[in-house]
């Protein structure tokens, strides 16, 4: 067994972007997501973006962009206003943009999103996933959960310099990937009750 090679297949996956019917973001305060879901939406993949977040739980206000705060400014309430602020600076219209700004984690962008596209009435057969690379699995996992018969492409962008080819050659690159197979593992069990509960329901 080759665990390094195992692990990287298992957390950063990937697929080429196919037509869909939305572009999901899940919350961050990195820009480069938002760039790159501009990139597809230019390019005609796709004609709505749905960003989602408010802010960290633990922290309790939105922090600012990690980056480029000079370019876009820094004065955000949410993930999502941040994201919105991006996705139109990059030449997205306002009308081709929904926002959802109350998920505190990855698992909330998911559901939320779901919840607040079925309210628009707005059906789900083929999606894009823009997210973190090192994040690409566990956000995957929740948003097939949230749309379990929807075609989900994953789009990866490189996060706190943390890249498939050399996650595990650091400290930060080796915690990171760790915290996202210990958090799998733990919320498992969440995810076997929502689905037991909408079956239930």
């Amino acid at each position: 067994m080759d665990f390094i090679k195992d692990t990287t297949e298992y957390i950063f996956i990937s697929s080429e972007p196919q037509p869909s019917d939305v572009i999901f973001l899940p919350g961050g305060s990195d820009p480069a997501l938002p760039e790159r879901a501009a990139e597809l939406y230019k390019a005609g993949y796709a004609p709505l973006l749905l960003a989602s977040g408010k802010y960290g739980k633990q922290l309790g206000h939105f922090k600012g962009p990690t980056r480029k705060a000079d370019v876009y400014g820094a004065d955000y309430e949410t993930e999502a206003d941040f994201y919105r602020a991006v996705l139109k600076s990059n030449g997205v219209p306002e009308h081709a943009i929904i926002c959802e700004d109350q998920a505190e984690f990855t698992y909330q962008n998911a559901e939320f999103s779901k919840i607040l596209l079925d309210k628009q009435g707005i059906k789900v057969r083929a999606a894009i996933l823009v997210c973190k690379a090192f994040h690409a699995r566990r956000a995957y996992t929740y948003y097939k959960n949230a749309f379990p018969d929807a075609e989900i492409s994953v789009v990866p962008v490189p996060g706190k310099d943390i890249t498939k080819e050399e996650w595990y050659k650091t400290n930060a690159g080796r915690r990171r990937v760790a915290g996202e197979l210990k958090r799998l593992g733990e919320q498992l069990e969440s995810l076997a009750v929502t689905d037991e509960l909408r079956i239930q329901n």
